[in-house]
């Protein structure tokens, strides 16, 4: 059996009933229970050594009003603090006295923010007053957190989405220059093949051409690439330049386009993030992966006016 599960009926066996309903799952699975849920994960952790424990657990987390409380409002997880996953968290949270309890949110970074730690024993109605202020502090702000996380996850997918669209419109105009070089080479090719026949030679010559021409464009195409530009007013701009040229050919069309207002900026990728800054004007834009295309962004500076 696991962990969790033994928690759960080792606790019953202990307290009977009522109790909180404490998950049986892992401290990560109950943050996403808890996200889903827009709740707060309650976190218990249980040490039979210490001689509080039994008085906590009997008049405080199984008083009815805390049960109601605690099953309406979080999603309660319990574990053994000597054991699994208990003994770890006992570490991470760097935990001295029991009992212990503490009110954890979901960051978004996968990590875990603690937003309420209680060590040590206390009554019903301290625990209740306790979860009222955090729910009634915290709850606000989480909520706002999760509404501007859901904002920025959406504003990055419309990001991808641009993205990908540039890519694809690149790949059809490239598409389109090639058959316009091979409907531009079968006209060549006709034309080459009339005329009379004491010019054969010159004919057997000219029917290479192209072929030649062919190589050449697509030679020509692997040294192109495509890059647009986001600027701080939202208007995109689209250009090519050479795989050699360097970072600091974009800066140079960037001025070149006499933007109202700009100052100093820098420019920088979404995904990932990354800045081009002084220290890159000199890489080339194929070393810097900007080969077939890019989509940059103009990200003014403080210091600009």
């Amino acid at each position: 059996m696991a962990s969790e599960m033994q928690f759960f009926y080792a606790f019953e066996r202990q307290y009977g009933t009522p109790h909180p309903f404490f998950y049986a799952c892992r401290l990560n699975e109950a943050l996403k229970i808890a996200n889903n849920e827009s709740k707060f994960v309650f976190l218990y952790l249980h040490s039979n050594e210490n001689p509080l424990t039994d008085l906590f657990c009997k008049r405080t987390l199984c008083a009815e009003l805390v049960v109601q409380f605690l099953d309406a409002n979080f999603v309660p997880l319990g574990a053994f603090a000597n054991k699994d996953e208990g003994a770890d968290l006992v570490a991470s949270l760097q935990v001295s006295s029991f009992p212990f309890c503490a009110v954890i949110a979901p960051a978004s970074d996968g990590n875990i923010l603690v937003l309420q730690q209680m060590e040590g024993p206390v009554s019903a109605e301290a625990l209740m007053e306790i979860l009222h202020r955090t729910l009634d502090e915290q709850g606000s702000a989480f909520n706002a957190m999760r509404s501007e996380e859901e904002r920025t996850r959406r504003e990055n997918q419309q990001l991808r989405q641009e993205q990908d669209a540039a890519y694809l419109e690149s790949l059809r105009e490239d598409k389109e220059k090639e058959q316009q070089q091979k409907r531009a080479s079968g006209k060549l090719t006709g034309a080459s093949g009339k005329g009379p026949s004491p010019v054969g030679h010159r004919v057997k010559e000219t029917t290479k051409t192209p072929e030649t021409n062919r190589t050449s464009s697509s030679e020509i195409s692997n040294l192109i690439t495509k890059i647009m530009i986001r600027l701080p007013n939202g208007e995109r701009v689209r250009c090519s330049f050479p795989t050699t040229n360097t970072i600091r050919s974009i800066y140079n069309y960037i001025d070149s386009l006499n933007i109202p207002g700009m100052g100093s900026y820098q420019i920088l990728t979404n995904f990932p993030k990354r800045f081009y800054g002084y220290e890159q004007l000199g890489m080339t834009l194929r070393d810097a992966g900007f080969h077939p295309s890019a989509t940059l962004f103009v990200e003014q500076l403080p210091n600009s006016t």
